[in-house]
């Protein structure tokens, strides 16, 4: 949060060979690198300028020896989703895989192709019986971790992510408010679903776990509740009105 913009910003699970800070993991370096462009930017900053302006810094992480690679091998970057709101503009920006909902109106912004790996996922479980080690080593996710990496090829062509590659902004949203009283919730993908208050989120989430820890029924996901974890993805959650 600043005097100008709220934000989730979402470290993406990185599946680079080699780390960008000798203290942050790669997702959480990422994330560190938009929060800190959200404090520097102009408070009327336009969506498209944001974009590039924070193309700009994380492409400061990359060497020049390096572009080539990165270019062919997406998932050698450093990558984040955000959802912003500009409290100048009055506009909510989804950039990536998030999500918000506008006076209990949901919108999200999900990624192409992870529906068709998560429904892998979920074959290989349900025909391997559903086995209780696979919540301690999901060898299901390692089988369909080939597909993830191969999907990151569609990386700012097929659906936008922040990544010091320029984004692709036919799919950022850009929802306007006009300028009667909204409460706004911005959330990271997280929460499979996405509620007024952040306790009923998080009882959904509870309701998730306690059914289905895997993610292979009605929700699915590419990653399921690991033993010793209380979900299967970090999230954020901000409520606010304005």
């Amino acid at each position: 949060m600043t005097d100008d913009f709220i934000a989730v910003i979402d470290g993406s699970t990185s599946k680079a060979s080699h780390r960008y800070s000798l203290i942050h993991t790669n997702g959480r370096y990422a994330m560190l690198t938009v929060a800190e462009c959200l404090k520097k930017v102009p408070k009327d900053i336009s969506c498209h300028r944001f974009c590039q302006e924070v193309t700009r810094r994380m492409r400061r992480h990359y060497r020049s020896s390096q572009i080539a690679t990165l270019t062919a091998h997406p998932e050698e970057r450093l990558a984040a989703s955000a959802v912003v709101f500009s409290r100048v503009r009055r506009e909510i920006w989804l950039i990536g895989d998030c999500q918000c909902l506008v006076g209990g109106t949901l919108y999200d912004n999900p990624k192409p192709y992870e529906d068709v790996v998560a429904q892998k996922r979920a074959d290989i479980i349900k025909a391997h019986g559903c086995p209780p080690e696979y919540l301690d080593h999901d060898k299901a996710r390692e089988a369909v971790l080939p597909l993830l990496i191969e999907s990151m090829q569609g990386q700012n062509r097929d659906y936008a992510v922040i990544d010091g590659f320029p984004i692709e902004e036919t799919h950022v949203r850009i929802i306007t408010l006009d300028f009667q009283p909204w409460e706004i919730v911005l959330a990271s993908d997280g929460y499979p679903w996405l509620c007024p208050t952040l306790a009923e989120s998080e009882e959904r989430l509870a309701w998730q776990k306690q059914n289905d820890p895997f993610n292979i029924g009605d929700f699915k996901a590419t990653k399921g509740f690991m033993n010793g974890n209380n979900s299967f993805d970090d999230r954020s959650y901000i409520r606010f009105k304005v």
